[in-house]
């Protein structure tokens, strides 16, 4: 038997089979073995360390900002450290409505939508309220969000 036949008849015995339990030869199958082992790949408890440490390097580079903007004015300096810290506040409500609770895989999606939606909401509102009721210079405003963002960025590209 050809592997890619042998492949499409074990996947096809482990999609008709798995909630059956029927028969010794289901039990030899790897796949439904493979099904049955219940590793996680990723606890919660590292997504909340990473979503921690990437709110502390947002907060860092809010301030390194406000810094660097300090030699162009007052303003500028405020304005660099309120869209940098807009982006860590959404990064932290995400991660609190994504890493709140245990729950199936299609909790866990509508959780990672609904946080990013919170995200983005609490960010765009953020850069209207910097930009339009305080009236605080743009390119300083976007300078330091693009520069917290980044930082979100690379955090999942360099981990470790």
């Amino acid at each position: 038997m050809p592997r890619a036949v042998w492949l499409v008849a074990a996947i096809a015995a482990l999609i008709y089979f798995y909630g059956l339990d029927r028969g010794p030869q289901l039990y030899r199958c790897r796949l439904v073995q493979a099904a049955r082992r219940r590793y996680v790949l990723n606890s919660l408890a590292s997504g909340r360390r990473l979503a921690l440490r990437i709110i502390l390097l947002q907060l860092a580079v809010a301030l390194l900002a406000g810094l660097v903007f300090l030699a162009l004015g007052h303003r500028e300096a405020v304005a660099a450290a309120a869209g940098a810290t807009t982006v860590a506040l959404g990064t932290a409500l995400m991660s609190v409505r994504l890493f709140g609770d245990v729950g199936g895989a299609g909790q866990a999606l509508g959780r990672l939508l609904t946080g990013m939606l919170l995200k983005w909401i609490v960010i765009v509102g953020g850069l209207v309220v910097i930009l339009f009721q305080f009236k605080l210079p743009p390119l300083a405003a976007i300078t330091g969000l693009a520069a917290a963002y980044a930082v979100y960025l690379l955090a999942f590209r360099f981990k470790g």
